[in-house]
């Protein structure tokens, strides 16, 4: 898509500032390239360098962890959190752990976030971090080393009031259990809105597990219901094994959906009679196990075979719903080309910009429904949300309590978001609808607070 000549100034502006993180130029294009149509009709939003601002992060904070091994080895990793956008709330977003942390990275993040995070309609900004430190393959003791040696610095910068960081990539509730006991060591506090994602027993929110994966999927089944039709019967596919990727299948296949196909950094699954939850969740959440494991417990045959990673993708595979909910940048251009050829009627992201963006145009040409990830995915934080209100009040809502308002707030976003794209001249589509949105809300809360 064609960018205004304002709009084309910023970018390259944009670019020429942070060179070398190709994830976050493209995050920024992809808004840009939906602003047109608000600038034009709104063009007092092109003053006072609102666009501009709103590209720039408020704050990055770049720091090293040292920690020892179980050999007694100093080990040195590379940390990051950037502090986003606070127009509308304190800085809020994951903390990732995984080799391909970088400062561009956690910055693509941090920006999505600002904009996924107004979507939800809770008074919360956008902000992002972790760390190049790769947990597979470490002991606990190793992990609950360097998750203290992390907080030890990233306590200065956070506060129930100032920055909530969560679980991402690599973070689930061990890495958060010891981030927010070495956090309470140090301030003498028992902040619980400090960190969500926390377990039940101090402080966290039942649902929390479930709701990025819950999320996705009550998004997609209200853009099915636009063309009257549902989850019933439908073949669907799962990139990703971890919690959102488990938490989609649990909920698809709740509505009647036949899950075939999962996948990890090792290959993919397919079993054409369905996943096998249960088994699918001993692999991934108690043995920690690589998903191949599925093939030698459940048994080859009868439509039951997995795919080495290299060896093919896991787009290939013929199915009606695709859900990719691993990492950035995992659906090509030919992935979208081979699933649009197959049949596949609709997208629902379920991790942070997971399609390029050749996919997402393959998709819209195709009339393929699409639900990008800032719209699609905002269901984890918007628990996490939910949990930082529980903690203010001193309450502990029951998960049919929580569910029902996650349900009610994914239900919001897509709404707004066709609204919003019917407004503004594009009926249908989410990517446009969601980031006008999430921009204007943001947009004039900045403008609220003057030049800050």
């Amino acid at each position: 898509m064609q960018l205004d000549e304002k709009l084309e100034s910023i970018l390259a502006e944009v670019i020429r500032r942070n060179q070398g993180e190709p994830e976050f130029h493209q995050a920024v294009r992809e808004v840009l390239e939906s602003l047109g149509r608000v600038v034009a009709k709104r063009p007092d939003f092109a003053e006072d360098a609102l666009i501009e601002r709103i590209c720039e992060p408020e704050r990055q904070i770049i720091f090293r962890v040292p920690w020892l091994d179980d050999n007694n080895q100093v080990r040195i990793n590379r940390a990051f959190r950037v502090q986003f956008n606070s127009a509308l709330g304190p800085y809020k977003g994951g903390i990732r752990f995984h080799p391909s942390v970088n400062v561009g990275i956690i910055k693509f993040l941090g920006f999505e976030q600002t904009f996924k995070n107004a979507l939800t309609g809770m008074p919360i900004g956008g902000g992002k971090g972790g760390s190049d430190f790769d947990p597979k393959g470490k002991s606990d003791r190793e992990i609950m080393r360097f998750c203290q040696s992390f907080m030890t610095e990233l306590h200065r910068h956070i506060g129930e009031y100032t920055d909530v960081p969560a679980g991402d990539m690599g973070v689930g509730g061990r890495e958060i259990g010891y981030m927010f006991g070495q956090y309470k060591r140090l301030t003498n506090r028992y902040e619980a809105g400090v960190l969500t994602g926390k377990a039940l027993f101090y402080g966290g929110s039942r649902a929390r597990t479930e709701a990025t994966g819950y999320g996705n999927t009550y998004f997609v089944k209200a853009m099915l219901a636009t063309r009257g039709t549902d989850f019933e019967g439908k073949r669907v596919v799962v990139s990703g094994s971890g919690n959102v990727a488990i938490y989609t299948v649990e909920k698809v296949q709740s509505y009647g959906g036949k899950v075939i196909a999962m996948s990890d950094s090792a290959g993919y699954v397919v079993d054409e009679n369905g996943i096998d939850l249960k088994l699918m969740k001993e692999i991934k959440e108690t043995r920690r196990a690589r998903i191949s494991e599925y093939l030698r417990l459940k048994g080859e045959g009868k439509g039951v075979y997995f795919v080495k990673a290299g060896e093919g993708s896991i787009w290939d595979v013929a199915c009606d719903v695709a859900m990719p909910s691993a990492t950035q940048n995992e659906l090509t251009g030919k992935d979208a080309r081979a699933l649009v050829q197959n049949g596949v009627i609709a997208v629902g992201e379920g991790a942070n910009m997971p399609s390029t963006p050749d996919a997402v145009r393959i998709f819209q040409e195709a009339g393929v429904l699409f639900a990008p990830g800032k719209a699609a995915n905002a269901g984890g934080v918007a628990t996490s949300a939910l949990e930082m209100q529980q903690n203010a009040s001193r309450d502990s809502w029951s998960f049919d309590q929580t569910e029902t308002r996650l349900a009610a707030i994914m239900k919001n976003i897509h709404d707004t978001c066709a609204t919003t794209a019917e407004e503004y001249g594009a009926p249908g589509d989410y990517v446009l609808g969601a980031n006008i949105a999430g921009f204007v809300r943001v947009a004039e809360s900045m403008r609220a607070l003057g030049v800050i």
